[in-house]
């Protein structure tokens, strides 16, 4: 929710800010009581609410289209280091006695929120932003440092035209208004709108979180194994997890957004498959081997439907809406997360292992649902991304486009010919009344 509330462009007042999150586990850490825990749990929601809106736009805007996807998987792939970090802390400290146990986890999250400031301090605006606001020389400074060329190379000339043209040609209805993100008409921002919420909605569907908050639980209450060895279990599954988001980082920008979702969905349906078979077996041995699916659907899961949510908001929406399509996104997510954690328990006690069934049957729906209707940016600039809603419909510019056509500044290009036309028509239409 914080993230839709503080949505705008301004990333200097709202991504450069991340302290929210320290804030809030300095004031968990000096608990005295149930009150000031949950105030510190809200305020640090709140930080990581604005820091997941923010940070895949920041990082789109200032990230070359040739390897974009690498450099926006790199996140999921930190994040997850993260949660591998957190669970072993965790599991460490439980065998305190003492309110170290849970003191520490806590105030060890702060440093990282410290980091984090640090890491910020000095980072420039996107040049979006800045071309936005008219600070053309600083929007040339940062493009030139992107791409190590010149300030005067015509490749970053061409880039700061193509979001100037883009942005001009985005501000002719005037100043943004929200009913805007339920249109349809040339931009197509409705198609977006529903792309960017039913791909958070593939994303937590898939059964991850109910994997990641509840693999102790599964394993030792649905698969019979130890309370020591399913925790041992569930921390080697996130150390798996990890290896699985560093492997897009080297194929995202190879093989496409579509095709690692599309093979990320089918692998995970096969590993649930598998899980209901052997679990409903009832025995040991079966027992082990749906652990082992359960490891290889961290590993597929890394590879498609874990990054791609994350950025592919950022990458399908304008420069004028981006920064409230990423913030729609990230408030999608996390309810779906909500939901998908408050309803597993609730199955679990009610249809066991049956569960599985379910997320198996969600996982086989998302491959059609992505080949049908979510078009590949792979390689393409975002002012270039327009041209994949071009045609219309639900399903233009998916199957047919694909990003193959399209040729770096020809949305620019296809633009200012339109304006030629139209200023030729003009021209002519007086010249004839006179």
């Amino acid at each position: 929710m914080s993230g839709i509330i503080g949505a705008n462009n301004r990333f200097g007042r709202d991504f450069n800010n991340p302290d929210a999150s320290m804030q809030g586990n300095i004031t968990a850490l000096y608990d005295i009581g149930i009150g000031q825990l949950i105030a510190g749990r809200i305020i640090t929601g709140i930080g990581n609410g604005m820091n997941s809106s923010t940070a895949p736009v920041y990082q789109s805007e200032c990230s070359p289209a040739a390897y974009r996807g690498a450099l926006l998987t790199m996140q999921g792939t930190v994040t997850i280091l993260g949660v591998v970090i957190a669970y072993w802390t965790d599991y460490g400290t439980s065998f305190y006695e003492s309110d170290f146990q849970w003191r520490f986890p806590l105030a060890f999250q702060a440093f990282f929120a410290v980091c984090l400031v640090l890491q910020i301090v000095g980072l420039p605006e996107t040049p979006r932003w800045l071309v936005a606001h008219d600070r053309y020389e600083e929007a040339r400074t940062v493009v030139s440092d992107l791409l190590e060329q010149p300030v005067t190379d015509s490749e970053v000339n061409a880039i700061i035209d193509d979001i100037r043209i883009g942005l001009e040609d985005e501000q002719r209805d005037g100043p943004f208004q929200i009913k805007e993100l339920f249109s349809w008409g040339k931009v197509q921002n409705f198609r977006r709108l529903l792309i960017t919420i039913s791909i958070q909605l593939g994303q937590q569907f898939t059964g991850s979180n109910m994997i990641n908050y509840y693999g102790p639980t599964i394993f030792q209450d649905n698969m019979g194994l130890s309370r020591n060895l399913s925790l041992i279990l569930a921390g080697c599954m996130e150390c798996t997890y990890l290896v699985g988001s560093a492997i897009p980082v080297f194929l995202m920008d190879r093989y496409g957004r579509r095709t690692l979702l599309i093979a990320s969905s089918a692998g995970l349906c096969l590993c649930f498959v598998m899980v209901t078979i052997l679990l409903s077996i009832g025995t040991v041995s079966a027992a082990y081997g749906a652990t082992a699916f359960i490891f290889i659907f961290q590993l597929l899961y890394g590879i498609g439907w874990l990054p791609v949510p994350w950025f592919y908001p950022s990458e399908i929406n304008t420069t004028r809406t981006r920064s409230k399509m990423q913030a729609v996104a990230s408030g999608w997510n996390w309810m779906f997360v909500f939901t998908v954690v408050k309803i597993t328990p609730i199955a679990f006690a009610n249809i066991g292992w049956r569960t599985f069934i379910i997320f198996a049957v969600l996982n086989a729906v998302f491959i059609p649902m992505v080949y049908f209707f979510y078009p590949e940016t792979k390689g393409i600039e975002l002012e270039d991304i327009p041209l994949l809603f071009a045609k219309g419909g639900f399903t233009g510019g998916v199957l047919t486009t694909k990003g193959k056509t399209i040729v770096p500044h020809q949305h620019g290009d296809e633009v200012m010919a339109e304006k030629g036309d139209v200023h030729k028509k003009e021209v002519e239409r007086v010249e004839t009344e006179i």
